[in-house]
């Protein structure tokens, strides 16, 4: 049986300025890195990175202004 995808809230500080964040996330542990790719979270609220399946979504609340 497959393990769903792991879920990270990010805060509007979390996002960069042209509203991504990207995976592999700082806290991930070393042996499960992958090449780096920039993930769209502002324009549905969530994105999932492709090599991963992680999910990264806006913590309830949150609003991204942009610059």
């Amino acid at each position: 049986m497959r393990k769903p995808p792991a879920k990270v809230e990010v805060t509007a500080k979390d996002v960069l300025s042209t509203g991504v964040v990207f995976c592999p996330n700082p806290k991930m542990p070393v042996w499960s890195h992958h090449p780096r790719v920039f993930i769209d979270v502002v324009t549905a609220g969530e994105g999932a990175c492709p090599y991963c399946s992680t999910v990264y979504a806006l913590k309830p609340g949150e609003v991204v202004h942009s610059h």
